[in-house]
């Protein structure tokens, strides 16, 4: 996710200093990981530089000095490209939890206890998503995120089940090589 484009959308909706960036951020993306304050200031020095956004203004508020930032129209026309952009399908699948199987298998451990151990791990977490989505005032943002989750879940519980098939012949051919 390119933080430099969020931060452009949500200033299409108007001036916003960082702080507010970042709280908006972490509500419209709640399974994504929450902002730093530090990123959320130099990705806005960055697009500052690049033209993409501007200073607004400077004010308190009755609180500390905040920079208000606003969009160019040059950070109009790229989010909009940017927004427009398909998503190609990754070219390398690089996966952690098949690295961890192969290694194991290498190094002489219990792969399938691994499996095991990972496929519990999933299905917590799918728990926690789906008492997070089915919360009383769930908003639709929430609840369509952890469905986004929940299915990237249920991908890999599915291939943990057909590589556990399998483990007697991976282990063969990677102790082949």
């Amino acid at each position: 996710m390119s933080t430099r484009h969020i931060l452009l959308g949500l200033l299409a909706s108007g001036p916003s200093h960082g702080y507010d960036l970042k709280r908006r951020h972490d509500e419209r993306f709640p399974q994504a990981r929450p902002l730093a304050y530090g990123q959320v200031y130099t990705t806005l020095q960055r697009l500052v530089r690049d033209g993409l956004a501007e200073v607004e203004g400077t004010g308190a508020d009755g609180g500390p000095e905040r920079t208000t930032y606003r969009s160019t129209e040059d950070g109009s026309r790229e989010l909009a490209r940017w927004a427009g952009e398909i998503a190609p399908p990754a070219p390398f699948v690089t996966n952690e939890i098949f690295a961890k199987v192969v290694v194991s298998i290498l190094s002489g451990g219990d792969a399938e206890a691994y499996l095991q151990a990972q496929r519990a791990a999933h299905l917590e977490r799918m728990r926690e998503l789906t008492a997070v989505k089915t919360a009383k005032g769930a908003d639709l943002a929430t609840v369509l995120s952890a469905d986004y989750a929940l299915n990237h879940l249920d991908a890999d519980l599915r291939w943990m089940t057909t590589t556990a098939a399998r483990l007697t012949t991976l282990t063969a051919e990677v102790d082949a090589t």
